[in-house]
């Protein structure tokens, strides 16, 4: 084979690496780092936040996990079948205002977990396949998802970001700026005692849930905020989705935490779904592999130019 005809493949092989680093989940480029209780959020500090409207109206919100699709709750879906009303946008910024750099995609159908009936039953998940693909810019990547032995251990310190209301039945004002609050992870066994303190409103804490907030409440994820991300970061810097907001009785009240559709129990069905999604716990083999490609291909360029 001629000189010409290898050195495309060592193009192809690098640049398909780099092209990788490029849409590196879990990092947002602009930011190093009211839901109730919340603040403002910077601009491009949470990119994989997406707004999801039918009829021109928020309803909720999720989380964009690769260039074709995004994660959100069941619940936002009452007729999976029927997308036909849904837009999406990414890059979004603010509900009411100017944002230059967000786009907008319609809905080509939406996979929800069998037996799914309502969110206190669980296996209040969607993922949602995207008309056309985003483009990856500043202000939209995707977050990681986690795999099924990933921890987020109670007291873990996470954020839930979103455009739902700022406290009972109070929508978010003016431009509607995206939100963001940081609330702890709560262990499911604490967070079955709370639910369990009221005998009016008896609430299962199933296996596929977690929950974060503060026992006396203050600080909390509402209604508008349904389908939205709860992110950790993780030791290296990274942030990784623990979970989907998926119900509470009613916003911040005491004893009465988020309870979010955790990501872990569903690393299968979303592996099964999603093509070649990457899942966070086994970013150490992906790095491997890459570095062992890269390698591979630095050493048959070397091997090029001693010819």
């Amino acid at each position: 084979m001629s000189l010409k005809m290898q050195f495309p493949a060592i193009f192809w092989c690098v640049s398909g690496i780099l092209a990788s680093y490029a849409q590196q989940c879990g990092r947002p480029p602009l930011v190093e780092n009211r839901i109730v209780g919340g603040m403002d959020s910077k601009e491009g500090a949470w990119p994989w936040q997406v707004d999801i409207q039918t009829s021109s109206a928020h309803i909720c919100g999720g989380s964009i996990i690769s260039e074709n699709w995004v994660l959100s709750a069941a619940h936002c879906f009452p007729n999976p079948s029927d997308v036909s009303s849904y837009i999406i946008y990414a890059g979004r910024y603010q509900l009411n205002g100017i944002n230059l750099h967000e786009s907008a995609h319609r809905v080509s159908r939406v996979v929800i977990p069998n037996g799914y009936v309502e969110p206190h039953s669980g296996k209040d998940l969607a993922l949602v396949q995207l008309s056309s693909a985003v483009t990856w810019s500043d202000y939209v990547r995707p977050v990681c998802l986690p795999a099924s032995g990933t921890l987020f251990p109670g007291g873990m310190l996470c954020s839930v970001t979103g455009w739902g209301n700022i406290r009972d039945e109070v929508p978010l004002p003016g431009v509607g700026t995206l939100q963001e609050v940081q609330v702890p992870i709560i262990s499911q066994s604490s967070c079955q005692e709370m639910y369990r303190t009221d005998p009016a409103n008896q609430v299962d804490i199933l296996y596929d849930m977690i929950c974060a907030g503060y026992q006396e409440g203050g600080k909390d994820s509402c209604q508008g905020d349904s389908g939205g991300p709860l992110v950790c970061q993780m030791v290296n810097g990274t942030w990784v989705q623990a979970g989907v907001v998926s119900f509470g009785q009613g916003c911040a009240h005491a004893n009465q935490p988020g309870v979010y559709a955790r990501l872990t129990s569903y690393s299968s069905f979303i592996s099964n779904t999603v093509p070649g999604i990457r899942l966070y716990g086994r970013a150490h083999q992906s790095w491997c592999g890459r570095t062992a490609v890269l390698s591979s291909c630095l050493s048959a360029l070397l091997a090029l130019l001693h010819r």
